[in-house]
């Protein structure tokens, strides 16, 4: 086997198995609730392609980054995204809007669903164990081309399968349900990045 197969088979498993129980998945599935799939897939696809590309090509330096500063990043983008979906969750219900959001997301941009799928993803992933993961293995490996293919292709499986996941559970979940659990995840994400920045 050569050295480039190997180090994308490496890098895929070890991304994969690092990112399927991690927030990634979880802020993708929320997406989906919210924003129509082909969007979110686009947007959190090319955050992906984005910072595989930075751990790759940067990969020594990501290391030498701040943690806290890091952290204190995310911990803010998860509490305004929890904020958010807190503050529409617990928002009275109008007559019949249970019964529009079941049956599928509203009339939202295909371009304003990426680009916020993009922002979420991006600053969920910065500093992120897969991103570093990659970034030690671009370095360690000498083969920048094939991790990267295999760290892309990890978090777009992924994606993938919280996109499918997403659209299944959208259908059969009261929408106000969906985003009190949502805003309840991302607030502990929030913390959890907020007590790693001040640990």
């Amino acid at each position: 086997m050569s050295a480039a197969l190997l180090a994308l088979i490496s890098t895929f498993g070890l991304v994969l198995a690092v990112e399927l129980p991690d927030k990634t998945l979880v802020a993708t599935l929320v997406l989906t609730t919210r924003f129509r799939a082909w969007p979110v897939f686009a947007g959190v696809g090319a955050a992906f392609a984005v910072q595989s590309t930075i751990a790759v090509l940067f990969g020594s330096v990501l290391t030498l980054l701040p943690e806290t500063l890091v952290s204190g990043i995310v911990a803010v983008m998860f509490g305004i995204g929890a904020y958010f979906l807190l503050r529409e969750g617990f928002a009275p219900a109008v007559d019949g809007a249970e019964d529009a959001a079941r049956i599928g997301p509203g009339p939202v941009s295909f371009l304003r669903s990426a680009m916020t799928s993009f922002g979420v993803l991006f600053a969920a992933e910065w500093g992120d164990a897969s991103q570093l993961a990659t970034a030690g293995l671009a370095a360690r490996l000498e083969q920048p081309v094939a991790v990267g293919i295999g760290a892309f292709c990890a978090l777009i499986a992924v994606a993938g399968i919280a996109v499918f996941i997403g659209q299944k559970v959208r259908n059969r979940i009261r929408p106000k349900l969906i985003q009190r659990v949502a805003g309840f995840v991302f607030a502990a994400f929030s913390v959890a990045a907020l007590w790693q920045t001040l640990a």
